[in-house]
């Protein structure tokens, strides 16, 4: 929740297409998918993903030998900010308005750039408080729904968690308002997180009545030389771009596994004393 002696930064406020609350596998992964349909999408993130927790990722396609799991998370960041996406750290602590008037999200700590910093009241340090606006929200957060407190939407409680209830494709009972991921309850798993995080993202592109028939890449004529025109969200790449894109591809990875992540394993934050929650062992 807000600090009690929390301020309002005017400058770090901002209005955005798309509002993405929660930085892990499904909102990234939604993210990258509503940034390169051209939407103009920002994603909030509070703190380190569960994600970052796993010891080693065995069961994601396409990484037959398992892959790191905090470079795994850099890598989901990295993909959804090439295409376009804007980062930001801090949490959400209320969600308001609706798709006629737009949404106002208002935000506490975190960084809206690497200049923001906390404010002072009454001569103490505070966390800066924040709000953003967007014409729609996708949420796709830690199971933690009280920022939607102010909407009709089921949630259910279970331990310290507490979920929102997702209809189809991702869709909520609030015209604009998306759930994915952990949040929606769906399975705790990166790839099936990974999976939400698209269909609601596509769902929120239709819903956007944005021209989109897929998100594809495919090599030069495979449309166009059968008469048709190329999809709208598709492109035809011929062989010298497609040759360069691959090089670029082959550079990103090997530059990614050059060498061990430099992140501290994490355990359990009960678990240990130190402050980060990290395990004392070398990497």
């Amino acid at each position: 929740m807000a600090s009690s002696k929390s301020t309002t930064t005017p400058d770090a406020s901002g209005q955005h297409e798309l509002l993405i609350i929660g930085g892990g596998v499904a909102g990234l992964t939604a993210a990258t998918f509503t940034a390169r349909a051209g939407i103009e999408t920002m994603v909030i993130n509070d703190g380190e993903t569960v994600l970052r927790r796993n010891a080693h990722l065995e069961n994601v396609p396409g990484f037959p030998a398992g892959v790191n799991p905090r470079r795994f998370a850099d890598m989901l960041r990295a993909q959804a900010t090439r295409n376009g996406a804007e980062y930001q750290t801090g949490t959400v602590t209320e969600l308001a308005g609706d798709i006629d008037n737009g949404f106002t999200a208002t935000i506490t700590g975190g960084q809206a750039s690497d200049d923001t910093e906390n404010a002072t009241v009454d001569g103490e340090n505070t966390e800066p408080t924040r709000e953003l606006t967007a014409d729609r929200v996708l949420a796709a957060s830690f199971p933690d729904a009280e920022f939607l407190d102010g909407y009709d939407i089921d949630t259910r409680t279970a331990d310290s968690k507490q979920y929102a209830e997702a209809g189809e494709l991702g869709r909520t009972e609030v015209e604009g308002l998306y759930v994915a991921g952990r949040l929606a309850e769906h399975y705790h798993q990166a790839v099936i997180a990974a999976g939400d995080g698209a269909e609601a993202a596509i769902t929120l592109i239709h819903d956007s009545d944005i021209p989109f028939y897929n998100d594809w890449v495919a090599p030069e004529g495979y449309w166009t030389d059968r008469g048709r025109e190329v999809p709208p969200g598709c492109e035809e790449i011929d062989p010298t771009e497609q040759r360069a894109r691959q090089e670029a591809a082959m550079a990103a990875m090997q530059e990614y596994f050059a060498a061990s992540h430099d992140q501290q394993q994490r355990t359990f934050p009960s678990l240990v004393d130190d402050e980060r929650n990290r395990l004392d062992w070398e990497r």
